[in-house]
């Protein structure tokens, strides 16, 4: 058996999509790709960047002198090519079994993606969708602003610093850092951005609600 060591003890869990439940980098490495060479820009830069943050935001970091019109036509069309391509999308070892361990504990998803985008890969990879979720369409700023995981601790009712987010991204830490919660980064992308803790997938997180009811509890295996 592996060893395990307790993370910390957590009121809720806040769980970003892409890269921490759900493996959707061919997808975007198509679409952005195609993105870049229309725009005559080098893709492997605009990749960097990409990861976790809604598609105008990275047009406009690629482009900041383009209206924000143009940004924001661009990226629905964006959407719609990634919601149609489900291709190479699964989950992320060890995702549906957090999820079903979460079932009956407060979680929700906090996501860059919109509701369509959202239902579509959650859908592909087979993974339960949470009760509650955070998306594009409820927050006015993109991550790496922490808007997104203050409305999910405050839609499940806790303060941030009782919770525990999981993400994957650069601008998705930066973002849960902001909120003012701990952050267990998820895959190897995570390492490099300053979580609280590393993991390289789902499948070395365990949780477990405390017998009085007060928390959960979230251990690693090694």
């Amino acid at each position: 058996m592996p060893s395990s060591e307790v993370l910390g003890v957590y009121r809720a869990l806040l769980l970003d999509m892409d890269g921490t439940l759900v493996n959707s980098d061919a997808v975007v490495e198509r679409v952005w790709r195609r993105w870049a060479a229309e725009n005559g820009v080098d893709a492997d830069e605009v990749l960097r960047i990409a990861h976790g943050r809604q598609g105008h935001v990275t047009m406009a970091e690629v482009f900041p002198d383009r209206p924000a019109e143009v940004n924001y036509a661009e990226n629905a069309a964006l959407l719609a090519q990634e919601t149609a391509d489900t291709e190479g999308i699964v989950p992320v070892p060890g995702a549906a079994a957090l999820l079903a361990s979460l079932a009956d504990l407060p979680h929700a998803l906090v996501t860059s993606a919109d509701i369509g985008l959202a239902d579509a890969r959650m859908t592909a990879a087979g993974l339960r969708m949470p009760q509650v979720r955070i998306t594009a369409e409820n927050v006015s700023a993109s991550k790496p602003d922490p808007e997104g995981f203050l409305k999910g601790a405050a839609e499940l009712g806790f303060s941030p610093a009782d919770c525990l987010a999981l993400e994957d991204s650069g601008a998705g830490i930066a973002a849960a850092l902001a909120a003012g919660m701990a952050v267990l980064g998820v895959g190897e992308r995570a390492a490099q951005y300053g979580p609280t803790a590393y993991v390289p997938d789902l499948a070395r997180v365990g949780v477990e609600a405390l017998p009085d009811g007060s928390g959960i509890r979230v251990s690693l295996s090694r």
